[in-house]
């Protein structure tokens, strides 16, 4: 997509599945990447698949550092940033009379806290622009809720709401904010999962078949376009038909 050449995009939690492939489409698209993950092993591969990009360690729950990681990652893409697509997160889960203080709280500081605090200072460097996009990954279980996931949904559904505000302040400045909501999608984490319990998540998605991690990054690719331009404080939904919001 020719709109995305040489654009200057950060992409969190580079190094999984969904990661991988929208830091993978966005690069194939002429775009400057800057993939960040924790553990840099995982990154020097991804610099070994897809040499051309730029890496930066970075674990989002340090919230005091984020002001600090931005204004690294904006200055090794040249100092300028277009997008950020906040793809990071964790689970801790448990069900909610089991779930502890801590299990809820990290959850929630890792997921929605530090999607805020990436959002706000991508903002600060995108109003001297006068343009910018965020694209905010959540998941199909903050529209649906899920068993044993109390923590989750809730920081994925405050990120939809979160984006909403976001987009209404800074839309008069160009600057779009969207979400971008997965289904199941093959991933090492749904690997692992029991077969028989596979077998009944994907009889409940009318396509019948988990989705692809390609099929993220291609929404990515999409939102981060200036095709894009006229949508804002939307969530595309990604899921097979699974959930229709």
């Amino acid at each position: 997509m020719s709109s995305l050449k040489n654009k200057n995009i950060i992409v969190t939690g580079a190094t999984g599945g969904i990661g991988n492939s929208i830091v993978k489409r966005l690069n194939d698209c002429g775009a400057n990447v800057l993939a960040t993950g924790t553990k840099i092993e995982k990154l020097d591969q991804l610099i070994k698949n897809i040499s051309n990009i730029k890496t930066l360690q970075f674990d989002i729950s340090k919230s005091d550092k984020i002001e600090e990681f931005i204004d690294n990652a904006t200055k090794e893409l040249g100092g300028n940033l277009d997008c950020i697509v906040n793809n990071a997160g964790v689970t801790q889960d448990n069900l909610a009379i089991r779930m502890s203080f801590d299990e809820w709280k990290k959850v929630i500081d890792v997921n929605l806290t530090s999607t805020f605090l990436l959002s706000k200072f991508a903002i600060k460097k995108m109003l001297k622009n006068k343009s910018g996009k965020i694209i905010n990954i959540t998941s199909i279980v903050g529209h649906t809720g899920n068993l044993g996931q109390a923590n989750y949904t809730a920081s994925k559904a405050g990120i939809v709401a979160m984006s909403k505000s976001l987009a209404i302040e800074y839309a008069k400045k160009n600057i779009n904010v969207n979400c971008i909501s997965p289904g199941f999608i093959k991933t090492n984490m749904t690997d692992k999962l029991d077969e028989k319990f596979k077998e009944i998540i994907i009889s409940k998605i009318p396509s019948s078949r988990l989705g692809e991690p390609e099929d993220i990054a291609n929404a990515v690719i999409f939102l981060a376009s200036n095709q894009s331009d006229y949508i804002n404080g939307e969530t595309l939904h990604v899921n097979g038909g699974m959930y229709m919001g």
